[in-house]
């Protein structure tokens, strides 16, 4: 048995922790295996998994329980704690400098509302399968391994150039107490690309402190989180309040200098200002009453993070013109120039606690998926272990806190930011989509008539919100290809509402307002991803190459060869064309 396997390892590092298969015990095996990638590849794109398996098979990997501590206000504190950080602190200022304006303030609305319809649809998976993997398991149940494995991809990613993100961010803020220049703290390595050449060793042990506190308590996180988040928002409502004090209103007289491109361009950018409460779905495995304590904690803290934006930016471009915005402190800066240059210190602490609880909700959370994933052996089996004395996944955190050290140690904020936004947008659009899936399509239970039509309403959905964004993204002042993708949108969502009855219902609880939350989530995140520039769609580009390989080279024959062997025994995984799922 696999699981019996597992649990004879433990924690050793031996060649089978990390590629035990069958595909893997000799070249010979390896070779046959990789003749077979086109049959395996069918297999994994035609095959789902089952919410049953996600809540016990999966788990059972982990050889230990994680430890069920977690409660409504926990995840509350966790939702403001993971979200309010460098995304508010840092890229309001730079955004608003450059791109919005003033109007940085309808920036941080489109970003919300588009983040409040991912809080809806992350909450209803989380409630129904309340496992570790959040998105990564959610996509493996209704859209398969295949697309589930893509999107673990740019999870990890997501993750990784996230934290790093935060961290370089505490250095800036770490400078301004000290009344430096960030640059003063970092390591200039003339001899790389500008992008890349400001070394910072301070972010590194910032997050080597963070990956101690997450490996050694769930609970104690939690209580370290909810205290420094507090503080953190006792700080934001000095801000808010000291700020509009000192405000003119004549700086907003040049309400947005660049027009609707410029608040949408922003909306994309700032997006990374709300990364963080898919982390805490993440969380659903340790909660002691998912159905009740996850749509209180996700949509509860995703509404105080919004209102909260707001105000922050309202006062930044109250107190200062936004072309005198300093991009890197930009809230620090300001009180110095109305003044009262003491406050800045309040803020610049205020904002070291705010990435602190970041890092500390990200590190986490992104354990918890590598976790899941591991347990699908599409990652190492020994990266799934879960250390039987903390309740924590050791290995898992170590090594995607390594990763986000390396990544923070070279790369400046701008390149992060845009780049993490493309793989959250694709993320919260697969999330959406699948939520559809999961409504309208059951095997067993959909006909074939109506899984046609599913079908083709769902691509006049994506294809018109695709369009939607290359045109936005192609064109200045043109509208009459709006006039033309909108309607078909429209034709889609109505379609599925009004000729294709829904397949199964919500358990516990459920988004509103089904298909059109969930339709309207995947035409926002598509729409933003328009406004995003080249130069990082290609960085997306190769990372997912980068995944791809690894999959067909390792991933996909490693998870073909544990499901089957699981299969023969507990007929762990079906067909989508063959398997029923349970209602």
């Amino acid at each position: 048995m696999i699981d019996e396997g597992i649990r004879k390892r433990g924690c050793s590092c031996t060649k089978d922790d990390f590629l035990p298969e069958k595909s893997f015990q000799s070249w010979g095996n390896y070779g046959r295996a990789l003749m077979e990638t086109p049959l395996r590849l069918r297999d994994r794109v035609l095959t789902r998994s089952m919410d049953q398996t996600e809540l016990v098979e999966m788990k059972a990997r982990s050889q230990h329980e994680m430890k069920k501590t977690l409660t409504w206000w926990d995840l509350m504190w966790f939702g403001i704690g993971a979200v309010i950080g460098a995304g508010v602190f840092v890229l309001t200022g730079y955004e608003a400098k450059e791109n919005a304006g003033p109007a940085v303030v309808l920036s941080f609305v489109v970003s919300g509302v588009s983040a409040m319809l991912s809080v809806f649809c992350y909450t209803e998976f989380a409630v129904e399968i309340p496992v570790a993997g959040g998105s990564f398991a959610y996509l493996r149940v209704e859209l398969g391994d295949f697309m589930a494995f893509i999107a673990a991809g740019n999870i990890l990613l997501e993750y990784v150039i996230g934290g790093a993100a935060v961290a370089r961010s505490w250095t800036s803020y770490f400078a301004t107490l000290c009344n430096h220049e960030p640059n003063d703290f970092r390591i200039v390595a003339h001899g790389l690309d500008p992008d890349y050449r400001y070394l910072d060793p301070i972010a590194v042990v910032v997050i080597a402190i963070i990956c101690v506190l997450a490996v050694l308590s769930t609970k104690g996180s939690s209580r370290f989180n909810y205290i420094a988040s507090i503080i953190h928002i006792i700080v934001i409502l000095f801000i808010i309040v000291a700020g509009l004090i000192k405000a003119d209103t004549k700086n907003y007289s040049d309400f947005a200098p660049n027009g609707a491109r410029g608040i949408f361009k922003s909306s994309a950018v700032l997006f990374f200002a709300y990364v963080g409460f898919d982390a805490v779905s993440t969380m659903a495995e340790e909660t002691k009453d998912p159905g009740r304590d996850i749509p209180i904690g996700l949509v509860g803290s995703m509404a105080i993070t919004t209102l909260a934006y707001c105000l922050l930016a309202v006062t930044l471009c109250l107190m200062q013109p936004y072309g005198q915005i300093d991009a890197d402190a930009p809230f620090s800066v300001a009180f110095e120039a109305v003044g009262w240059g003491w406050a800045k210190y309040i803020v610049a602490a205020g904002a070291l606690k705010g990435m602190t609880t970041v890092l500390l909700v990200g590190a986490v959370g992104q354990a918890r998926y590598l976790t899941h994933i591991a347990r699908t052996h599409m990652m190492p089996p020994w990266l799934a272990h879960v250390n039987e004395r903390t309740g924590t996944p050791v290995n898992a955190t170590v090594v995607m806190l390594a990763a986000t050290a390396i990544i923070a140690f070279f790369t400046k904020l701008e390149i992060l930011a845009n780049l993490l936004s493309i793989s959250t947008l694709f993320i919260f659009m697969l999330v959406a989509l699948a939520l559809i899936v999961r409504r309208y399509y059951s095997s067993g239970v959909t006909t074939p008539a109506n899984r046609n039509k599913l079908i083709v309403f769902l691509l006049l959905i994506l294809g018109s919100s695709i369009a939607t964004a290359t045109y936005w993204g192609t064109t200045t002042d043109a509208w009459i290809g709006y006039v033309i993708t909108g309607p078909i949108w429209l034709v889609g969502t109505v379609g599925l509402w009004f000729f294709v009855p829904q397949a199964r219902e919500p358990k516990i609880w459920g988004v509103p307002l089904v298909p059109w939350l969930p339709s309207l989530s995947i035409a926002i995140n598509i729409f933003l991803l328009g406004s995003i520039d080249k130069a990082s769609f290609a960085r997306f580009g190769i990372w997912t190459l980068v995944i791809l390989v690894y999959y067909f080279l390792f991933g996909l024959h490693a998870s073909y060869d544990t499901a089957k062997e699981a299969s023969s025994d507990n007929s762990e995984l079906k067909n989508v064309e063959d398997g029923a799922v349970p209602s």
